[in-house]
């Protein structure tokens, strides 16, 4: 799908964060400036979490408390080389709702499935006169929680 400015990033972040709930794992692809951390605020603002999103990149980890639900934890793993150093970090997967960016080989072993969202820039692609240019978003499945995509459709 094609997400044409950080709004429209931010609204599918809200669909997606419809679907979530705690045990659920969400991995972000894609390289700096795609807008990882963009998707990652509008999940938190759709899940209610308190405080703002930013990106973890220094801390490696921040747990979001929300009003009612279970704590919403954003990764950067972009520093992380194995699996076994993403489990380091001690996150309590089953009563959370946890989205990883930079995760990719990661996540072999730490839970059934997660569902995946790949961000790409389009080399050459046309900016608005905003100079927004639009991304190109496939989300996939991993494992049984995640076959049916159905309700990823956008308009």
């Amino acid at each position: 799908m094609i997400i044409a400015t950080p709004e429209a990033m931010e609204a599918l972040g809200a669909t997606i964060a419809a679907q979530l709930h705690a045990g659920d794992l969400v991995l972000l692809n894609g390289e700096l400036g795609a807008g990882k951390t963009t998707l990652t605020r509008g999940i938190g603002a759709a899940l209610g979490v308190r405080g703002s999103v930013q990106s973890p990149t220094f801390v490696l980890a921040r747990t979001h408390q929300r009003e009612n639900g279970a704590p919403f934890v954003h990764v950067d793993a972009y520093r992380l080389g194995s699996a076994m150093e993403l489990d380091d970090l001690d996150i309590d997967y089953a009563a959370s709702v946890v989205v990883v960016e930079w995760g990719a080989g990661l996540l072999d072993g730490l839970t059934d499935g997660w569902l995946a969202v790949d961000i790409a820039r389009p080399r050459g692609g046309a900016e608005t006169d905003d100079g927004i240019e639009p991304r190109i978003v496939t989300v996939s499945g991993h494992g049984p929680r995640w076959t049916d995509l159905d309700w990823l459709r956008v308009g």
